[in-house]
């Protein structure tokens, strides 16, 4: 009896449709891989949100936070937002306006809601003031009597600028950063008047002493650089140290040393009188010199360490490889070896021009007042008028600098492998 080769052959079970493909699996693990890895960062991403975004967040919030009026003045606030603006308000509003200026004398909040007004005109300040003692005690027929004393009260553009500060949010400081400023009869914004005009020549200053900086650090550490690059290990690993050096000192400490060594009985100003160089001493201090010398000295390792990175790992060979060709030896070190360092270069020079822009300290003690930078007028409004709209203001210039700073940073030192794979 034959036998049916295809029926003895056992069945084979058709695969399971329940069973997760080799896709799904392997899906599974990157994603198991993916949430450990979330999970080991999550408490440095805990720390940067709560210690770092949060209060920048905060701090740059103010720069358009507008409580002064709405806290001093709710319903009269309230009202304003209400108003047309097309005419002078009624007696309602003026008694209104009276009456909470008197309530908000007695709770000692009239003071900063006359400082918020006096950052659109110095006179609305006096003007706010003296509302308590010259409006009318029985509230009656208050418009007249305001008008009469205070004849601002009785110009639409008043009101206006009232209407505009008692609103939640304001443009006035981001405006006033780059000198500009809502002009209270059309409602356009026009620019400050030329006496009033400054914190755009701040700006501009900041950047160029910055890019000076910068361009002075790039020319004393590239030949420093390539120096150490081109020792033996031994010996540049100890000349790394004296350019670290001025990491372990104070920056205090070392703004004050140059006062010493720059002033006009220092030690610079008596060598060069001591050989004949200078017959006076020069004023090397309290200037934008000085800020520049000081700054350059202790930017300077902040560029010669990714050069130096960068210039170790060059091959040598390069360089024999183009003189043995013919090739001059400045040619040859400036077509060949100088744009295997551009990213070094780069590196280096936006590291230092960021920490440039915010330079405080040194210009503070070392400069004249023509050579403060934004970050003095940060502190000015932070630490003497406690205007933190305006110091907010002031400093998110210098964040939006730093922030496209940072994506040249990014696109300038990307590999070309990585550029392929975007």
């Amino acid at each position: 009896m034959s036998q049916n080769p295809v029926l003895d052959t056992p069945a084979q079970s058709a695969p399971n449709a329940h069973e997760p493909t080799l896709r799904q699996r392997l899906n599974r693990s990157e994603f198991a891989k993916t949430r450990r890895s979330l999970l080991l960062i999550a408490p440095l991403l805990v720390f940067v949100v709560v210690c770092f975004l949060f209060p920048i967040g905060s701090i740059l919030s103010q720069s358009i936070n507008n409580p002064e009026l709405p806290e001093a003045l709710p319903q009269t606030s309230k009202a304003l937002q209400a108003w047309s603006g097309d005419a002078l308000p009624d007696e309602h509003l003026y008694a209104l306006l009276a009456k909470e200026l008197i309530a908000a004398r007695d709770q000692g909040q009239i003071a900063s809601a006359a400082k918020r007004l006096s950052y659109e005109d110095a006179s609305y300040r006096r003007l706010i003031l003296a509302v308590p003692r010259q409006a009318p005690a029985d509230g009656v027929d208050v418009k007249n009597i305001l008008i009469a004393k205070q004849p601002l009260w009785g110009d639409i553009t008043t009101w206006r600028t009232l209407q505009r500060a008692a609103k939640p949010l304001t443009s006035l400081y981001l405006l006033s950063a780059f000198d500009r400023k809502v002009d209270a009869k059309t409602g356009a914004i026009v620019s400050q008047p030329a006496d009033q005009a400054l914190y755009v020549n701040v700006l501009l200053r900041t950047l160029w002493m910055a890019t000076v900086v910068t361009l002075l650090c790039v020319g004393i550490g590239y030949p420093l650089a390539y120096w150490l690059a081109k020792q033996p290990s031994g010996r540049a690993n100890l000349l790394m140290i004296l350019v670290l050096l001025p990491f372990w000192t104070s920056l205090i400490v070392r703004t004050a040393s140059w006062i010493v060594l720059l002033q006009s009985g220092g030690l610079i100003n008596r060598a060069l009188m001591g050989i004949g160089l200078i017959d006076h001493p020069l004023t090397l201090v309290f200037n934008r010199l000085g800020v520049y010398i000081s700054m350059t000295h202790i930017l300077l390792p902040f560029i010669v360490l990714p050069l130096y990175a960068v210039m170790k790992g060059i091959s040598p060979s390069y360089m024999r490889a183009a003189i043995s060709l013919g090739a001059h030896p400045f040619l040859a070190f400036w077509r060949v070896y100088v744009p295997q360092t551009f990213a070094g270069i780069t590196a280096g020079a936006l590291l230092v021009f960021m920490m440039a822009i915010g330079y405080y300290v040194t210009p503070a003690l070392l400069g004249g007042p023509d050579d403060q930078m934004v970050s003095y007028f940060v502190a000015f409004f932070t630490n003497s008028t406690m205007n933190w709209g305006m110091a907010a203001a002031l400093g998110s210039q210098l964040l939006i600098i730093v922030m496209l700073l940072y994506i040249v940073y990014v696109r300038v030192t990307r590999t070309p492998a990585e550029a392929a794979a975007r």
